[in-house]
């Protein structure tokens, strides 16, 4: 059984920092896509690893686990933050999709 399980969030100034962890666990083959979403009340969940200027995504392959740093948050960046990952098990031929169960974020002053 393959788990993702997100941590890091919190509760953070306008203009503040979090680094968000994602971690991968199970019996795992290869990881071929790990990526995080968000999702604010009443909105779609969204891709936010295309924030360039503010968010930078990396990832440890021996930990299995990917990491969002945020920088110069601002509170339209509220939102619960998703990981995604397509992985394959040591078990199986074809890989499968996965999906965290998220980690809120709050940016208030």
């Amino acid at each position: 059984q393959v788990q993702l399980v997100e941590s890091g969030g919190g509760l953070v100034q306008p203009g503040g920092s979090l680094r968000l962890s994602c971690a991968a666990s199970g019996r795992i083959g290869n990881i071929y896509v790990m990526n995080w979403y968000r999702q604010a009340p009443g909105k779609q969940r969204e891709l936010v690893a295309a924030v360039k200027d503010r968010f930078t995504i990396s990832r440890d392959n021996a930990k299995n686990t990917v990491y969002l740093q945020m920088n110069s948050l601002k509170p339209e960046d509220t939102a619960v933050y998703y990981c995604h990952a397509n992985i394959r098990t040591a078990l199986e031929w074809t890989a499968r999709d996965y999906w965290g169960q998220g980690t809120q974020v709050t940016v208030s002053s």
